[in-house]
């Protein structure tokens, strides 16, 4: 009985979850993006995430000219799925309503491959790739212990030492995309101006203003300041209430 009951329950938070999405598409192509926003905003309460959801919620935000809530949502979809190809051309768009003009310090050297290479699939992606890269490696083991002929076990053998040598790439690629996500931490200025600090308090001259919509990434917390960088490399701190982190 309790079995039955927790079943109903999921089908019907997932009924709701549906219907609020579907909902919120029929608002926006009316036109009605304040009530799209909501219809949308309702499926993240029942904690039903997706990068569609985001994308959409982030264009519902974009017709209502609020460009930070935009940019974050087209964040949040990219960052559950980074091959949004609509998602990443949206951001573009909104980005260029932002008022700040911050250049990106371009990475160079060996480091800029490894990243460009493992950046091309999500850590879960990679994850996947070795899981059948391993069942592949299993089945070429099999068919080289039960092979009678030396043609076909020269064949499974080289076949193991190919599968072998992209499976550590794939789990290092794994691995090395798992860092980056865990240790990048994006944020979005939410307010429509903040003040970026040299030092950790209240007082002082800011050394420089960001403005709505600007991205940043996070660094060590104190009380209610985060020290951030921006994408040139220039660093400083800012009140915790002025941006909103991506993930």
């Amino acid at each position: 009985m309790k079995n039955i009951l927790y079943i109903l329950l999921l089908t019907t938070q997932v009924f709701f979850a549906q219907s609020g999405f579907e909902k919120g598409n029929e608002l926006y192509k009316n036109g009605e993006f304040d009530q799209a926003v909501q219809a949308y905003e309702s499926v993240l309460t029942e904690s039903k995430h997706s990068s569609e959801l985001y994308f959409n919620l982030g264009n519902a935000y974009y017709k209502l000219n609020k460009v930070a809530p935009s940019i974050y949502n087209y964040e949040k979809a990219l960052v559950l799925n980074p091959n949004n190809i609509d998602a990443i051309n949206n951001l573009k768009f909104a980005q260029k309503r932002t008022i700040d003009e911050i250049k990106v310090l371009p990475k160079v050297g060996f480091a800029k491959l490894i990243r460009d290479f493992t950046g091309i699939y999500h850590y879960n992606t990679w994850a996947w790739i070795s899981v059948g890269l391993a069942m592949a490696f299993l089945l070429f083991f099999v068919g080289y212990y039960f092979s009678q002929i030396t043609l076909s076990k020269r064949i499974f053998f080289f076949g193991m030492f190919v599968l072998f040598f992209l499976i550590l790439i794939s789990v290092s690629s794994t691995i090395f995309e798992k860092s980056h996500f865990d240790t990048e931490k994006p944020a979005i200025v939410f307010a429509e101006m903040a003040n970026v600090k040299s030092e950790p308090r209240n007082g002082g001259q800011p050394i420089f203003v960001l403005h709505e919509g600007t991205k940043v990434y996070v660094g060590e917390t104190i009380g209610k300041w985060k020290k951030v960088q921006l994408t040139d490399g220039t660093e400083g701190w800012i009140e915790s209430s002025a941006i909103k982190e991506v993930k």
